[in-house]
């Protein structure tokens, strides 16, 4: 953070749910805000990574551990019933963690529908799909970050999400 508080000609890269609530904390200053996803860029930011062969012998738990996964991301996210026992592990785990910060995460990835937007509002959380991921690759193709010629569907399975979970 010091360089960009420093720096009024910089931008800085990071999660929306935390690094501006720490700038405003500790360095004073509300951030202008930019989402990469507003200009375009259509990445998926956090997934779950399995091997083939996890999906090959334990399929069902793996869709089972996805759609709790899903499950746990909707109640969280609309102020279920679970979140006060939710929050209380979090801040047992992670001494870096207060209430504060929290509540603002939660706050701003509602605001600007981190969690719940886009293809997720027909698909349910953590929804993907085949064009999204054909227009990250072009993309990363063209700025020379992959290869041409990659099988894109050996990338991505498609097979445990897109069941409606959270859905609005």
């Amino acid at each position: 953070m010091a360089p960009f508080l420093a720096d009024k000609t910089i931008s800085q890269q990071g999660f929306l749910s935390s690094e501006p609530f720490a700038i405003q904390k500790q360095g004073g200053v509300t951030p202008v805000v930019h989402l990469i996803a507003d200009a375009g860029f259509e990445n998926y930011n956090t997934t779950i990574n399995i091997s083939q062969k996890m999906v090959a012998e334990k399929k069902d738990l793996v869709q089972r551990f996805v759609t709790a996964s899903l499950e746990g991301w909707a109640e969280y996210m609309k102020g279920g019933p679970a979140v006060a026992a939710a929050n209380a592990q979090i801040l047992k785990d992670n001494p870096d963690m207060d209430q504060e910060k929290i509540d603002y995460a939660v706050k701003v990835m509602n605001e600007k529908g981190i969690v719940l937007s886009g293809d997720a509002l027909t698909l349910g959380i953590g929804a993907m799909t085949d064009a999204r991921w054909g227009s990250f690759y072009k993309t990363m193709t063209e700025a020379g970050v992959f290869p041409a010629g990659i099988d894109l569907k050996k990338a991505y399975s498609l097979e445990f999400i897109n069941k409606g979970v959270g859905k609005a």
